[in-house]
């Protein structure tokens, strides 16, 4: 920022292992490595957020069980609590990630820090499901718009998600995109040997897909897909994540009677290693607003096979990065991974690709957009 100055922001965010949840919480550490005051602010500390880190600090919002209530109000206690945490630790700006509940319970808590002199600027950022899945149901189009059109900024980490938000609702004012990043140092180009041989031998390839195993993410199309590979190229499948999907996805192992080759590994904190020894990460999702996961695993030097939903052809590029197809088109998602896996030299070349347009996504060419965006709000409010 523009005469080094520092500010005390507030960050809220869904502290699960989403992608908002991990992007606000790399944003917010990131920005207190700069030397700024960063507040988060939800329901349990952010995942990523385990360790000590200097300039940082965490508020929970508590949600008591009162009889009175059929559903925990818990948009209301997050109003009151930004309430309490801007007028006491004195922030600058809040940046919410999520149009409902975080935008709106801010614009709300606005309004009453209005009422003790107080004007806080709010960004709000759309990651997705609060524009494709909230956004279809007509019940909470009046708030979504609301909440978009009163923050005082907005971005949105895909050009696909801008175009979706202004199909679905009326919105007055401009959406800044401000893509997702990732930190390159987080990781490693190194393929650790050791784990690779406990997952697979010399010959065989490694596919991997990570996700929350909702129906969106389709899995049961990564089984059809790693099925199909594996009539023609020696291969292992990784399944990392949790979700209601997952039980599907295993009985199709089973029925395939491909269980030896499929591990299911569940819900891990870390996965930069295990992209570190994979070939290939399929993700034939219905939708994906920008695809955090996919550009993680190209920051590892991994190829990606995926649909050509949403932002995913602002990530991966056909032919480059790796391949583009239809949703539910396994047959070709199929050929397409066979085709990659089999030619040793071109799989190296997309591996390469991958990595070298991960970096246009690190966090220091993405930081300084958010920084301008902050200052140039900060200065217009003085």
């Amino acid at each position: 920022m523009e005469g080094n100055k520092k500010y005390k922001i507030g960050i809220v965010c869904y502290p699960t292992y989403g992608g908002s949840g991990v992007v606000a919480t790399e944003l917010g550490i990131a920005l207190a490595e700069k030397g700024h005051e960063v507040h988060f602010i939800s329901y349990s500390q952010p995942f990523r957020l385990d360790v000590f880190c200097e300039n940082t600090f965490f508020h929970e919002v508590t949600v008591p069980d009162y009889p009175l209530f059929d559903y925990t109000p818990y948009e209301l206690n997050l109003t009151s609590k930004l309430v309490d945490v801007v007028r006491h630790e004195g922030l600058n700006l809040l940046h919410v990630h999520y149009a409902i509940p975080h935008a709106s319970a801010a614009i709300q808590a606005k309004l009453i820090l209005e009422t003790y002199g107080i004007n806080i600027p709010i960004v709000t950022t759309l990651h997705g499901t609060d524009i494709t899945l909230l956004g279809k149901d007509k019940s909470f189009k009046p708030v979504i718009e609301y909440a978009i059109n009163k923050s005082d900024a907005v971005t949105a980490v895909s050009d696909d998600l801008i175009k979706e938000t202004l199909s679905h609702f009326k919105i007055n004012r401009n959406i800044e995109m401000i893509p997702n990043f990732i930190d390159s140092n987080l990781y490693s180009h190194l393929v650790d040997e050791k784990l690779r041989n406990k997952i697979a031998n010399n010959e065989e390839k490694i596919l991997i897909h990570i996700s929350n195993f909702r129906k969106v993410k389709r899995v049961k199309d990564v089984v059809k897909i790693f099925n199909k590979v594996g009539e023609k190229i020696p291969s292992k499948l990784l399944m990392i994540g949790d979700g209601p999907e997952r039980v599907k996805a295993e009985r199709m192992c089973r029925k395939l009677r491909i269980s030896n080759r499929v591990k299911f590994m569940g819900k891990l904190k870390s996965v930069e290693e295990f992209l570190s020894v994979s070939d290939l990460f399929l993700l034939p999702s219905e939708t994906e607003s920008f695809g955090l996961v996919a550009l993680e695993a190209m920051a590892s030097k991994v190829a990606v096979i995926s649909t050509n939903s949403g932002g995913l052809p602002e990530l991966n590029i056909e032919g480059v990065t790796g391949y583009l197809s239809e949703i539910g088109n396994v047959k070709q998602m199929s050929e397409n991974a066979i085709q990659l896996l089999s030619d040793d030299n071109k799989l190296e070349q997309f591996k390469e690709n991958a990595f070298n347009h991960s970096q246009k996504f690190d966090l220091p060419n993405i930081l300084p957009l958010y920084e301008y965006l902050y200052e140039k709000l900060l200065t217009n409010k003085q």
